[in-house]
C-alpha cells in the first residue's frame, strides 16, 4: 500500500506530465513515452561522444586546465545533442515533434534567425 506521500508524489508526476503533454501538444502516453526516451538516449549518447571526439582533436583532460576543458566538453556537447535529437527523433517517428522543438529551443537562445525565412507551420 502506498503511503501519503508516495501517492501525493505519483499524483504530482502525473499532473506534470500532463502539463507537458498539453504544452508539447501530444494526445497519448505512448508518445510522450517515446519522446522521453528520446530525450534520454540523446543527452546519454552525446555526452558519451563529447569525450572521445574532443580526444580526436588533442584536447584531454591531461593536456588541457579543467578550467578549460570542461567548458569545451560542454560547448561540444550541444551541437552533437542537437543533431542526435533530430537523428532519434528521426528513427523513432518523432521527427516532426522535435524539428518544432529545436526551432523552438534555439530561438529562445537568440539564434532565431536560423528560422528566419522559414514559413510558419499549420
Amino acid at each position: 500500500m502506498l503511503s501519503k506521500t508516495k501517492t501525493g508524489i505519483f499524483a504530482t508526476l502525473i499532473a506534470e506530465m500532463g502539463n507537458l503533454k498539453q504544452r508539447w501538444g501530444i494526445t497519448n502516453n505512448f508518445q510522450f513515452v517515446i519522446i522521453l526516451i528520446v530525450f534520454a538516449l540523446t543527452g546519454s549518447t552525446s555526452a558519451y561522444l563529447a569525450k572521445p571526439v574532443l580526444a580526436w582533436i588533442g584536447i584531454t583532460r591531461d593536456t588541457f586546465s579543467p578550467l578549460l576543458y570542461w567548458p569545451l566538453y560542454v560547448v561540444l556537447i550541444f551541437p552533437i545533442y542537437q543533431v542526435l535529437l533530430l537523428s532519434y527523433g528521426f528513427i523513432f517517428g518523432q521527427f516532426k515533434f522535435f524539428w518544432w522543438f529545436e526551432k523552438k529551443m534555439l530561438k529562445s537562445l537568440g539564434l532565431g534567425f536560423l528560422f528566419k525565412n522559414e514559413k510558419p507551420s499549420e
